[in-house]
């Protein structure tokens, strides 16, 4: 199979590296409708999930194990540009001590809710509001590990395809269905599909191990600064509330939404608690 390789860049300030360099910027993404994957782990899970790999950048020397070698295999594998560059070029590319000598930029997946696929009785994550990318990934990461349909980022205050998200989720942002829209659209759209809405708050009604979390649910979090807005009230929304019992009056997000979901999760494999529990 022939290899689509190309010369080494070595300069900072070529075109291609600074092309490349502008997607760091969300109106770089918005623009080009393209983001950066750094890392092996995640390079490879974005390959696995056939997601479209423009062009990688590889600077050889600092190919970081045996991950990272077999990831730049399967970009040749699938003659995808493969763009050499020299440490000084890459440190261009590269996103401080983490780097592992292998940048790609692919083309972002579609956010759109109405392309959302779930199955009959799903199991959502919604977000409201979250502003910083680690925590969108690592709510991605917990979906992925209590195995979530969909996560849902309800007018996210960060885009989806900050490579900050793909690394935070380690790379599981190509195994978790997702969307984005403005809350009233996620709302209407759930209760268009009788998708009952669990909402958690620190004032909720019912203790989130009470809450029946079986058959087509969507669990809501928002951010720790702000909590959810009135969106999530009315009749045909349940409240919850995690028990918090220290000095503090919430849990990050990530952490409600990963215990949330993995309750969710007992209660669909069928262990919820009996009366003499």
């Amino acid at each position: 199979m022939t290899t689509m390789s190309e010369p080494t860049l070595a300069s900072p300030s070529n075109p291609r590296i600074k092309a490349a360099v502008r997607l760091r910027d969300r109106r770089g993404r918005d623009t080009t409708g393209l983001t950066l994957v750094d890392g092996a782990r995640e390079l490879r899970r974005a390959l696995d999930a056939g997601v479209d790999i423009v062009q990688a950048f590889v600077c050889e020397p600092l190919l970081a194990g045996e991950d990272a070698r077999a990831a730049l295999d399967a970009l040749r594998r699938r003659e995808v540009s493969v763009i050499t560059t020299t440490e000084a070029a890459f440190a261009k590319l590269a996103f401080g001590d983490r780097s592992e000598g292998l940048v790609a930029v692919v083309r972002a997946p579609s956010l759109a809710l109405d392309d959302l696929v779930v199955p009959a009785e799903p199991l959502i994550v919604v977000i409201e509001g979250v502003e910083k990318p680690g925590n969108v990934g690592a709510v991605l990461r917990s979906a992925d590990g209590a195995g979530v349909d969909a996560v849902i980022a309800a007018s996210p205050r960060t885009d989806l395809a900050n490579p900050n998200v793909i690394r935070a989720s380690a790379g599981t942002i190509f195994s978790v269905p997702m969307a984005a829209a403005p809350t009233d659209e996620v709302r209407r759209w759930l209760v268009d599909r009788r998708i009952r809405i669990v909402a958690a708050r620190v004032d909720g009604a019912l203790d989130y191990t009470g809450a029946d979390l079986t058959g087509a649910v969507a669990i809501v979090v928002g951010s720790e600064a702000e909590g959810l807005t009135g969106a999530w009230a009315g009749a045909d929304a349940v409240t919850i509330r995690l028990p918090m019992l220290g000095i503090a009056d919430s849990l990050n997000v990530s952490v409600s939404a990963a215990i949330l979901a993995y309750e969710a999760r007992r209660q669909r494999d069928g262990q919820r608690p009996t009366e003499a529990d």
